[in-house]
Formats: structure tokens, C-alpha cells, sequence
């Protein structure tokens, strides 16, 4: 028995990653990248800045305590100049006595707050006197001032005598690196992916009915899916140019026999047995177009833009023409790409079967809120219950425990107007009408 392991990741981690193969790609070479440059980042100021800028630190502490202790030695003028003077030439130091003085109470907090940590503890370390200091005044200098007996002894120091100054260029180059590499990592993943949207867009095209250009691109795996899309695209054209044919000819094979009877019928003495017969004829010869239909599908016709009001109020004036009465709602201006013919065959079978089983039909045609369009057509007639929709679209399917009784039908219409909407990537959906029927609706996109 194999037992599956998988990596368990909660919910709200996995609702903040990326759902395209193009962020998941990137997500698994950056964060790599990036959390290496942390780390590495992270190693160099804890085991190195810090260490130098410690030392450093410390060796300042040592020469302010020096100037500290040589002025309580002998805290003359002469003296005091003297050392400022000796600071200045052997330890860069800017020295000066400010009598009567107090520290100040303020305290600035540097942007890098563990350098001015250092370099408190290690004043803290040297000096029993109280001090101040500010590295955020001057850009170049920090100001230490040490409260000593009758002042308070100024110090200036140049900032590189504290800190390790250079660590600024080892991020600079790191940040560097980081965006290039994920420059690099955007256009190699970027290329990989667009193969695979056009692989996605070729089988979409092919899912509608359209052909397009497409040349297998990318990587080898790509290529080999793209080369077996190619051959299953192959496959289907041949076995649907195979079915039109055969089709063809059984249309021609079937109407035949059937031309002769009506004319055989139409010599005939008219009798009630006549009129029967021809109203089987007409039955069958109307099955026979609803079986062919179905069969042939959309028939390779061309998709192309439309427009609905025209193409929607032509079905509705032939309804109308042998003897319906159709509302409307149609909104001006709504275009759609769709294949003419099919979309004409799917709404007279839709309009057909609200006449078959109710006495009010309405046919809109409206924007929809999500984008598209949406051609719906209401009745009044008894309805099918919302747990039977699906069955309603099976081929054949009739439901007559909830619908009347259709002389002329025999369950394909659904199924043919479904297939026709799913073909120009839409559906059609059943639902409940506002007047008491059935409303079936066809969602086409914009």
C-alpha cells in the first residue's frame, strides 16, 4: 500500500501566492535569491560591520578618554590648547572647551541604530564622566561632548573613525545584484510562458472553430505538447471533414425517397388517409433536419461579428411569420462574434420549444454585468424543475412528466443550442422565468 505525502501549506499562505505559472516560476528563482541575499547580508554585518565598527568604535573611545583625563590633569588654558592641538595632528580630533556648559537632554536617533549602540557601549566602557553625542548633525563628523569639571569638552571626530563607511557599497552591490538577476529571471520566465499562452490561445481558437497560425515554440517540453496538439488538431479536422461528407450524403440519400413520396402524395386523391400521411412526412422530414443538425454541429462555419438586434429580430419576424406572437427587448448597439447560421438554428429551436409549451414568449437581448451578452427567451408554460436541467440538455431528452407533449420535437434542441454557445466559448443556462415558465438563456462573451 503507497502512502502519499504532501506539504501541507495553510489556507492563507496559499491564497497569497501567485496563480499564474509565471508568478510561480518567478516566486521559486527570487525567493531563493532573495532569501540569500539576506542571509548573506545579515552574515556580513553581524560577523564583520559590527566586529570592524566595534574595534573602531572602541579605539575612539580610548582617545576621547585620553583627552578626557590629560584636561582633568591640567585643565589651564595653555594646557587645554595644547591638547586640541596634539588631538588635531595625531588623532584627528576637534577639541574645545565650553565653560559653564550642560549636556544636552535631547537625543536624535540615528538611521542605523546598532552603530550608535556600539559606539555607546564602548564610550560607556571607557568614560566614568557623562557624555552626549549626535551622529546625525553633520554627515562627516560626530559630535561627542563629555561634561567635565567646570564644562563641558567638545569633541569632533570624523565618522569613519567610529564606523565601518563602506558597508553602504557592499548592500548598494547587493541590491544590484539582486535586480538584475530578477531582470534576468523576468525575461527567461516570460519567454517560457508566453509559449505556453499560445499553445493555450491555439487550443482555445480550435475549441471555438477558428484556425490560426501556430508554430510550436519554447522550451522541449512545449514543443512536444505543442506538437502533439497539432496532431490530435490533425486528427479531429480529418474525422469531422470524414463526418460532413458522410453527412452529406445520408441528407441526400434520405430526402430523396422522401421528395418522391410528398410528390407521389401531391398526385394523389386527397383523402383523410392522404393528409396523415403527409402530416408523418412532415414529421419525419422534420426530425430527420433535427437529427442531421445535431450531427453536423456547427458545419465549419465562420465566426465573425455580428449585430444581435438584427441578427435576433430576423429569427423572431420568421417565428412570427408562421403565426407567433413574440415579445422583445432588445437593446441597440450589442455586437457579438458568433457563428450566424448555427446562432439562428439555436434560438429557433429555443423560440420553437417556448411556443410548443406555453402561450406568451419573450425574447431580450441585454449587456451583461460580467462582460458579454446574454439573449434569454421567457415563457409562461409549466417550466422544468430546477433538478432536471441538466437532464433537459441530454440528447433526446423530453421530459414529458413536466412539459407538454411536443408533436414535432424529438430532445435535440437544447443540446444543439448548448453546443453552439459553448463552441463560441459562452454556455446556456436554464432558469426560472419571471413569467411563471422556463427562461433559457445564452451567454456569449463580449
Amino acid at each position: 500500500m503507497r502512502l502519499r505525502t504532501r506539504l501541507y501549506i495553510p489556507r492563507v499562505i496559499k491564497r497569497l501566492l501567485p496563480t499564474s505559472l509565471f508568478g510561480r516560476s518567478l516566486l521559486i528563482i527570487i525567493l531563493p535569491v532573495a532569501v540569500m541575499q539576506i542571509a548573506v547580508t545579515w552574515a556580513f554585518f553581524d560577523a564583520h560591520w559590527q566586529a570592524v565598527t566595534s574595534k573602531l568604535s572602541e579605539g575612539l573611545a580610548g582617545d576621547i578618554a585620553w583627552a578626557v583625563q590629560s584636561y582633568e590633569d591640567d585643565p589651564s588654558p595653555a594646557a587645554v590648547e595644547k591638547l586640541a592641538k596634539r588631538a588635531e595632528d595625531s588623532m584627528s580630533l576637534s577639541i574645545a572647551f565650553q565653560k559653564g556648559r550642560k549636556l544636552p537632554t535631547g537625543h536624535r536617533p540615528s538611521l542605523f541604530a546598532a552603530l550608535d549602540r556600539s559606539l555607546q557601549h564602548a564610550l560607556e566602557d571607557r568614560l566614568d564622566n557623562p557624555f552626549w553625542f549626535d551622529t546625525t548633525r553633520y554627515t562627516a563628523y560626530i559630535d561627542i561632548r563629555v561634561q567635565v569639571q567646570g564644562g563641558v569638552l567638545q569633541i569632533y571626530a570624523l565618522r569613519d573613525r567610529a564606523y565601518a563607511t563602506q558597508g553602504h557599497i557592499f548592500i548598494l552591490w547587493m541590491v544590484v545584484a539582486t535586480l538584475l538577476l530578477t531582470a534576468v529571471a523576468i525575461l527567461f520566465i516570460r519567454n517560457q510562458v508566453r509559449a505556453i499562452e499560445r499553445l493555450a490561445d491555439a487550443a482555445d481558437a480550435f475549441g471555438r472553430g477558428e484556425d490560426n497560425d501556430f508554430k510550436p515554440h519554447g522550451a522541449r517540453e512545449v514543443r512536444q505538447a505543442a506538437q502533439a496538439f497539432l496532431a490530435m488538431k490533425a486528427r479531429i479536422v480529418r474525422h469531422i471533414e470524414q463526418r460532413t461528407a458522410l453527412l452529406a450524403s445520408v441528407s441526400h440519400d434520405l430526402r430523396t425517397p422522401l421528395t418522391r413520396l410528398k410528390l407521389e402524395m401531391a398526385l394523389s386523391e386527397p383523402s383523410e388517409q392522404i393528409e396523415a400521411m403527409k402530416g408523418d412526412l412532415a414529421e419525419m422530414e422534420h426530425m430527420i433536419d433535427e437529427y442531421l443538425a445535431f450531427a453536423r454541429g456547427e458545419g465549419g462555419e465562420a465566426a465573425q461579428v455580428v449585430d444581435l438586434a438584427e441578427l435576433v429580430e430576423g429569427v423572431v419576424a420568421s417565428a412570427e411569420r408562421a403565426g407567433a406572437a413574440i415579445e422583445t427587448q432588445i437593446a441597440p448597439g450589442l455586437e457579438a462574434r458568433l457563428r450566424p447560421l448555427a446562432f439562428r438554428r439555436a434560438l429557433a429551436n429555443l423560440i420553437d420549444n417556448g411556443l410548443a409549451h406555453a402561450r406568451h414568449v419573450r425574447v431580450s437581448v441585454a449587456p451583461r454585468l460580467t462582460g458579454g451578452v446574454e439573449i434569454a427567451v421567457d415563457d409562461d408554460g409549466p417550466g422544468i424543475p430546477e433538478d432536471r436541467y441538466e437532464e433537459a440538455f441530454k440528447p433526446f431528452s423530453r421530459l414529458d412528466e413536466s412539459r407538454n407533449q411536443n408533436e414535432k420535437g424529438v430532445g435535440l434542441g437544447l443540446a444543439i443550442a448548448r453546443d453552439m454557445a459553448r463552441g463560441l466559448g459562452g454556455d446556456l443556462v436554464l432558469a426560472r422565468s419571471a413569467l411563471g415558465g422556463l427562461r433559457a438563456s445564452i451567454r456569449l462573451p463580449g
